[in-house]
Order: C-alpha cells, then sequence, then structure tokens
C-alpha cells in the first residue's frame, strides 16, 4: 500500500514500508507541470511501478484547498 500526504511542499510518502518526501520541485520537473496541477494519480504513477489507480485524479491544488 501507498500513502501520500501533500502540503505546499511537496509530497510525503509511505511505499512498501519505506518514508521518504517527494520535493515540489522534483515533481515539477518529472511531470513538466505546474506542482498545484500535478495529480495524485500522477504521484503515483512516479512511486509505484504497477499503482493501483482508483477513482478520479485529484489535482494537488484540490487536495490542499
Amino acid at each position: 500500500m501507498t500513502t501520500l500526504a501533500f502540503d505546499d511542499e511537496g509530497v510525503d510518502v509511505v511505499y512498501e514500508g519505506t518514508e521518504f518526501r517527494l520535493e515540489k520541485d522534483l515533481l515539477e520537473e518529472a511531470t513538466e507541470k505546474s506542482y498545484y496541477d500535478v495529480t495524485d494519480h500522477e504521484v503515483l504513477q512516479i512511486v509505484a511501478e504497477q499503482p493501483n489507480l482508483q477513482g478520479e485524479p485529484r489535482r494537488v491544488g484540490d487536495i490542499l484547498d
């Protein structure tokens, strides 16, 4: 299971028991988008080899509102 916790500076991730942080700048570079336009599904695709994408993708900007 993968857990994502978003804030204005990046994402705290727990992936297969390992905790790490993806900074806002890294996500913007990886997706070529503004951090607030990146979706949770895109973050999962960066983190996991075969992510379990359920439901509609949500923009970081919407999650933080």
